[in-house]
């Protein structure tokens, strides 16, 4: 089965808060906009997640936040191993999603997600914040696809180009 997988990059945060951690800190104002224009965007090109993981830091759930009305119906679910995750932890929770699940978009940081698209597909592609990359892969099983090799990327979406 032809699996997609998007990694998407936590829109910009705000350095100026009073956040108490790295973890806690928010979305700054252009953080906030950028991740409303690049779900829209998604929708509009067609890639449509079925399910959503995430790091469970705040800046990455307010990223969700912002896009979600793009993607009413959509299962999701925020996990402490993809904060700060690379490679290995984004495919062990991957590995887990469910066989039918075809399309699935991952918000996480950076390096890791710089990292993860290298593994997977052997090209280095820029994740600045708010891109989202889209992969290609087969699979009977998401665990399957993670382990058989190279990924393709479809495409790369910026807000800067938005």
């Amino acid at each position: 089965m032809q699996r997609r997988l998007m990694l998407m990059r936590h829109a910009k945060s705000s350095w100026q808060s009073p956040a108490p951690t790295d973890h806690e800190r928010p979305l700054n104002k252009r953080g906030r906009r950028d991740a409303q224009r690049v779900g829209k965007r998604l929708t509009e090109i067609g890639w449509v997640p079925d399910l959503v993981m995430g790091s469970d830091s705040r800046r990455t759930q307010e990223t969700w936040e912002r896009m979600q009305k793009h993607f009413p119906d959509v299962r999701v679910s925020f996990a402490r191993a993809l904060y700060l995750g690379g490679p290995a932890e984004l495919r062990t929770e991957v590995a887990r999603v469910s066989a039918d699940v075809r399309t699935v978009l991952v918000l996480g940081h950076n390096p890791g997600w710089e990292e993860a698209v290298k593994a997977l597909s052997g090209r280095e592609v820029e994740m600045t914040t708010a891109n989202a990359v889209l992969l290609e892969g087969k699979g009977a099983t998401w665990g399957e696809a993670l382990r058989r090799g190279r990924w393709s990327v479809v495409g790369v979406v910026r807000p800067k180009e938005l």
